[in-house]
């Protein structure tokens, strides 16, 4: 008898869900629809439009969703919706339901992932059943331990990326120093996330006006698209920096969690940024910063680190989680 799997990557923009059907033991994509999170009141209208066009009555759904989750119940970070396994398991007849955060999703993913979907940034020595670590900056930062657990790693959700910025430059210290007067309390989300970069760019610019005679570009809070832009398309002096700056701060920053968890299974940069600025990070200045520990620089060099270039990374870790749900074997999802 086939059964059906849903999962979803729920954020403030957009919502992606996924309906796959298990025949015969193999996993097998049934439908899939991307939704504007803005023109829905709530979740409840998205999942019954998408169960409507799919026509199949899920057995488990799992739901990787952009907001701290607590006793399977989420606000959502850029939303004002509420999303309860609870709720949507007895609305909709699901037997099974689970919500994780966001980055749990996409560090669930791993898993999974083909080697094709990743980019070496250091090869290091893996460790095999060694902790790791995912991160990404995209609208926020955000941060997912892996540790083994019998067969699986299980993943372990943070808000690591609400830790204290802590420069470790001259030049970072005046950034600090310039966000300190905007926000008080900088934490590293405000530099390592589209809203950072635009604060990186605006910084250098701020700083480039004294001795330079460059135009200045106003930019919005969040406007890194923008950066990346001026960087790539137009080679504009300060966007080149700011990328340049961006990517020795990610660096020093996964360096830390690197040492913090012990993570010799690997560091994973995800996230929406990291795919379009792989040129940048694959310049020496990332992995110089990641490996700046002091005595501890030749271990953190032992570290593997890559950069996740799968968009669907979270709609894939959180099919794999709707799996677990069932007690089936992990199996890759197919695009």
């Amino acid at each position: 008898m086939d059964q059906y799997l849903l999962y979803g990557d729920i954020g403030g923009t957009k919502t992606l869900l996924r309906s796959a059907v298990i025949r015969g033991g193999v996993v097998e994509c049934h439908h899939e629809h991307l939704y504007d999170s803005h023109e829905y009141a709530d979740f409840d209208a998205i999942l019954a439009d998408f169960l409507a066009q799919s026509g199949c009555q899920p057995a488990v759904a799992c739901f990787a969703i952009a907001g701290p989750v607590v006793e399977q119940e989420v606000h959502l970070t850029n939303l004002p919706w509420i999303i309860s396994a609870h709720a949507i398991a007895e609305k909709f007849s699901i037997p099974a339901v689970k919500i994780v955060n966001d980055f749990e999703g996409t560090a669930a993913s791993i898993d999974v992932l083909p080697q094709g979907d990743l980019v070496t940034l250091q090869a290091g020595k893996p460790s095999p059943s060694a902790p790791r670590v995912v991160l990404g900056a995209g609208t926020g930062m955000g941060v997912a331990w892996l540790i083994k657990h019998g067969r699986y790693y299980e993943p372990l959700a943070t808000e690591a990326g609400h830790v204290d910025f802590a420069p470790t430059s001259a030049t970072q210290i005046e950034l600090l120093r310039y966000l300190m007067a905007k926000f008080h309390r900088v934490s590293i989300e405000r530099l390592l996330s589209g809203q950072g970069l635009t604060h990186i760019f605006n910084f250098l610019q701020t700083d480039a006006a004294k001795g330079e005679h460059l135009k200045s570009i106003e930019l919005n809070t969040d406007d890194g698209a923008t950066v990346t832009r001026l960087a790539f398309e137009h080679r504009y002096p300060i966007a080149l920096q700011a990328l340049d700056l961006f990517a020795e701060i990610y660096g020093t920053y996964a360096g830390n969690l690197a040492l913090t968890g012990l993570c010799r299974g690997g560091v994973y940069i995800a996230g929406g940024i990291a795919p379009r600025i792989i040129q940048v990070l694959r310049q020496p200045g990332f992995i110089r910063a990641f490996v700046n520990k002091g005595r501890y620089s030749a271990l953190v060099r032992e570290i593997p680190v890559y950069v996740v270039m799968n968009p669907k990374a979270g709609l894939l870790g959180a099919g794999l989680l709707a799996q677990r749900l069932l007690q089936q074997p992990a199996i890759a999802l197919a695009e």
